[in-house]
């Protein structure tokens, strides 16, 4: 049974462009877990072969004269919250978009890790969020916005929240979102080339990780573990790619 498993993931890492676009909006697309039998270690195709996998250990970055991030992002009525099996996940209306570095990337949707995928000196936050991007020649783009429990709640996620299936399924937000909301005000940022954190692991990725982090009350971060007591990828190597900051 695990080897069919191992084919199909390793078969699916090669599917055309439409499915791609399809894993990025819904996160996948197959059967994989973070635990068991299908489990990372057992994931298939560029999971295991890729040179830039993500996410990784943000030990520094080479200073880079890099454009600040400009975002341009709406509020959302009735914003779609799909619980997928692997994370909570926001489907963004379209008409918000960010520009990085002069290109324009499209937000299609955003969705939640704990702890943080991404390491920072080879410390994890205690979540992440992930706003996923497509430019309009196909090219991926994610800004990761890191969370650390604190004190103060965040309004937006509240509402995101109060939407979210416990189970697989979908709701909706009662209120409206705004995932600028999200967005600390020091906007800083890591960035390097990397990869889907989840199957298929398409690679030409380009990864934003904030630098500046967020805070999320206990109750707020207990609730979504409560669903996803922990849906983050292993750290993978860096390899060859330069991490660049500005």
């Amino acid at each position: 049974m695990l080897k069919q498993v191992l084919l199909v993931v390793g078969a699916l890492s090669f599917i055309p462009a439409q499915a791609e676009e399809k894993a990025a909006h819904n996160h996948g697309g197959m059967h994989w877990d973070y635990t068991g039998e299908m489990a990372p270690e057992h994931w298939g195709g560029a999971c295991q072969s890729g040179k830039s996998q993500s996410p990784i250990n943000i030990i520094g970055g080479a200073q880079a004269n890099l454009k600040p991030i400009e975002f341009s992002y709406k509020s959302a009525e009735n914003a779609e919250i799909v619980n997928n099996g692997h994370t909570i996940q926001v489907n963004y209306p379209a008409g918000s978009y960010a520009v990085m570095n002069g290109k324009k990337y499209n937000l299609l949707q955003f969705h939640f890790h704990t702890p943080s995928e991404e390491a920072i000196k080879g410390k994890r936050s205690d979540m992440v969020a992930h706003l996923v991007h497509k430019a309009d020649d196909g090219e991926l783009a994610v800004v990761g916005v890191l969370f650390n429990k604190g004190a103060k709640e965040t309004a937006t996620l509240n509402s995101i929240w109060g939407g979210m299936p416990k189970a697989e399924g979908k709701g909706s937000a009662k209120n409206a979102i705004n995932v600028a909301d999200l967005l600390p005000r020091d906007q800083r940022y890591f960035r390097f080339a990397g990869s889907l954190t989840t199957p298929p692991c398409t690679e030409g990725v380009q990864w934003h990780v904030l630098q500046a982090q967020q805070e999320i009350s206990p109750q707020q971060l207990s609730a979504f573990a409560a669903i996803f007591p922990m849906n983050a990828r292993p750290l993978q190597p860096l390899n060859e790619r330069l991490v660049e900051a500005n």
